[in-house]
């Protein structure tokens, strides 16, 4: 996905593409919540500014709080990981 950055941030955007790691038991019920996956994901990318995404440790936390989203979203269990595979700010 492509997200413009918040307009303090220079009309900047970030290409971000990740990978989530699912129990295979549910990853059928996961692919019906992948409209709402990718709106909390755009969401919060949305709302971040350039200095949440400079710093050294930005991209550990910022995985962080994304699993713990996409984990509310899917439900307990159903989300081991989130593998954050393109991660661009141009």
């Amino acid at each position: 996905m492509v997200v413009s950055l918040s307009p303090a941030s220079d009309n900047r955007h970030l290409r971000f593409r990740a990978q989530l790691e699912v129990p295979s038991q549910h990853a059928p019920d996961l692919e019906l919540l992948m409209p709402r996956v990718v709106d909390v994901l755009n969401g919060y990318l949305r709302a971040l500014e350039i200095r949440d995404i400079e710093s050294a440790a930005a991209l550990t936390r910022l995985r962080a709080q994304m699993l713990r989203r996409v984990q509310i979203v899917a439900g307990p269990g159903r989300v081991n990981d989130l593998l954050i595979m393109e991660f661009v700010l141009n």
